[in-house]
């Protein structure tokens, strides 16, 4: 039960819809953009690196920089980089911090994927912590008696959605092989502030406000966000006394203690017992789980090497396809503002798109042509179909080679905005990149020991085959299901020239991809780079950012055939330029800074 200190009057509103097919559902965002008046306690650095943000300048440093999406995490970070922590070191603060204070994005009942670049062996290594599927579930699991998929929100909300946590075992994998810091010291700053009390922000407060229907749907979850029966409104002091207890065990005990023991049964109890939408997790499913060491996905990119996590994300191979079909276009000359540019920038994401729907999902249960999308002779061929001056009437999966046989129907799982990011650089030269999630904002809804359980299992297909064909990304025991998250590092001549990510469902390609091309092709800094306005197409609608210059290219766009949709495009963009001197940019639409020594 959450102990209220202080109230403010200030509330925002925003509803969300209930949409079946993935375009309408993206189209739904329970991220909101968000000021940052909640943080008039920061330290003068961290202050600092908000005016700069706000000011639309990089931060700089010369040792090390976190950049992440609450400066209450970013802090945390910073601590541990400046009495001597690597990067992975760091990431556990903030993450620990993250779980308490945006609790709708990420938190120990989620899921990630982390990319590190070391310095020392100048090798790039990418760790799956993605959730898995209980082993219990059947194909039936999200569809109607009738064999029809069931509504979105009668999925997520309850325990049907949980599959089997993987954060807090990534955290400790990747403290394992590249921590140096004592671990249990690491959850510190997160157990003071759990215990001590936090201020509630704007942007928690409206994702609050916009979800209260399904956050009061288990009385464990509305005591936490409505006590005494009043949501919580941003300036209120939030104390989470089951999080401290929960970081304790885990400080004291490693990983184990969530994964076994009461944490463990609690959390399949919870699962199973839910009202109206029991799940089927076991202790079982817990018991098992392993993060797995994937081998990354590299594509050439303006003499770069674009880095990122494989399958069963589907990130780095949809920004490196849009990439590399990107690459025999001299896009800088056209800049920025330039319809044509855009013309090729959405059409080779709606070609890269209609690959990701067909053929990617978890490599450890269904065939996947990797090497053969990222191929650059199939990569030239996708790119020759952009060499007209409309957009494209129509884009069909290609034809990648395969080292065997395999047929797939195109996916229709959905994937909503809710999911954080952490870029951090460290004074050894070591490089990480985490995008980290409970998929939909607040996940489940379901509540245990002081932080929420994920849906992710509505990011399967809730179809299983498509006119006898079977679909790529369907649910099956113990599968991971495919994702959108994209954090990435871009490698100059082998090492690190920007550390880069964001949430945003499965914008979130789209905002990487533009944020590269910004940088690489347009010659912006970091903070420029992250502040451009987003345009986005994956499926034929060109998504434009609302109250931004990106609205000038509705007509010319519109003309060459798209359909336009101006809307609010809330990423969450955190962006390191690794050179001589460190350079940070932060979304300006989230709370985040970048912060570095």
């Amino acid at each position: 039960m959450p102990r209220i200190l202080l109230k403010t009057a200030f509330l925002l509103t925003c509803g969300i819809t209930p949409l079946h097919a993935q375009q309408a559902a993206d189209a739904v965002d329970p991220e909101m953009a968000s000021d940052t008046s909640a943080f008039d306690t920061l330290s003068d650095a961290a202050q600092a690196a908000l005016a700069a943000k706000n000011a639309g300048t990089p931060t700089s440093a010369e040792n090390w920089m976190v950049a992440a999406a609450n400066p209450l995490a970013v802090e945390a970070g910073a601590a541990v980089l400046r009495e001597g922590g690597t990067a992975a070191d760091a990431m556990i603060a903030v993450q620990a911090v993250l779980g308490l204070v945006e609790p709708q994005s990420s938190g120990l009942g989620g899921g990630a994927f982390l990319v590190w670049y070391d310095a020392n062996s100048g090798a790039v290594t990418t760790l799956d912590g993605r959730e898995t599927a209980p082993l219990a579930v059947t194909p039936r699991l999200f569809q109607t008696a009738e064999g029809e998929p069931m509504g979105f929100w009668d999925a997520v909300v309850g325990g049907r959605s949980v599959g089997t946590p993987g954060t807090p075992m990534l955290m400790e994998e990747a403290h394992k092989r590249w921590g140096r810091a004592d671990w249990a010291g690491l959850f510190g700053p997160a157990i003071s502030l759990a215990e001590d009390g936090f201020t509630v922000s704007e942007r928690m407060a409206s994702s609050i406000a916009g979800g209260a229907e399904r956050l009061q749907t288990f009385t464990r979850t509305a005591e936490y966000f409505f006590p005494g029966g009043e949501a919580l409104q941003a300036g209120d002091t939030l104390v989470n006394d089951d999080y401290a207890n929960t970081l304790r065990l885990i400080a004291a005990h490693g990983s184990d203690a969530f994964y076994t023991g009461p944490i463990a049964d609690d959390i399949v109890a919870t699962v199973r017992t839910a009202a109206g939408n029991p799940g089927v997790l076991s202790a079982m499913d817990l018991a098992i789980y392993k993060v797995i060491e994937r081998a990354p996905v590299c594509v050439p990119y303006r003499a770069h090497e674009v880095c990122g996590m494989g399958p069963p994300s589907s990130g780095a191979l949809t920004v490196g396809q849009i990439l590399g079909m990107l690459d025999r276009y001299d896009l800088a000359a056209m800049g920025p503002e330039s319809a044509e540019a855009w013309r090729l920038i959405g059409d080779a994401s709606r070609l890269a798109f209609a690959d990701r729907g067909r053929y990617m999902a978890d490599s450890d249960y269904v065939p996947m042509p990797t090497e053969g999308l990222t191929d650059a002779a199939y990569l030239d061929s996708r790119a020759a179909l952009l060499e007209g001056d409309m957009a494209l009437s129509e884009v069909a999966p290609g034809a990648p080679e395969w080292d065997h046989a395999q047929l797939w129907a195109d996916d229709v799982s959905l994937e909503l905005a809710s999911t954080s990011h952490i870029s951090i650089v460290d004074q050894y030269g070591n490089a990480l990149s985490m995008t980290t999630t409970i998929e939909n904002g607040f996940g489940s809804r379901l509540m245990v020991r002081g932080f929420l359980l994920n849906n992710e299992l509505t990011d399967f297909s809730f179809r299983t085959h498509r006119d006898g064909v079977p679909i790529a990304n369907r649910i099956e025991p113990g599968k991971r299901p495919r994702s959108s998250m994209s954090p990435t590092i871009v490698l100059k001549d082998g090492a690190p020239d920007l550390v880069i990510g964001s949430p945003g469902g499965s914008r979130i390609i789209g905002y990487v991809a533009k944020s590269i091309i910004a940088h690489l092709d347009w010659r912006m800094d970091v903070q420029q780079a992250v502040s451009l306005p987003h345009l986005v197409n994956r499926f034929g609608t060109y998504d434009l950012e609302e109250g931004t210059d990106a609205a000038a290219l509705e007509g010319p766009l519109t003309e060459m055939g798209f359909k336009v949709n101006l809307r609010g495009l809330t990423s969450g963009l955190h962006v390191i330029k690794v050179g001589e001197t460190l350079k940070g940019g932060a979304d300006p639409r989230r709370e985040g800074i970048a912060l570095g020594e």
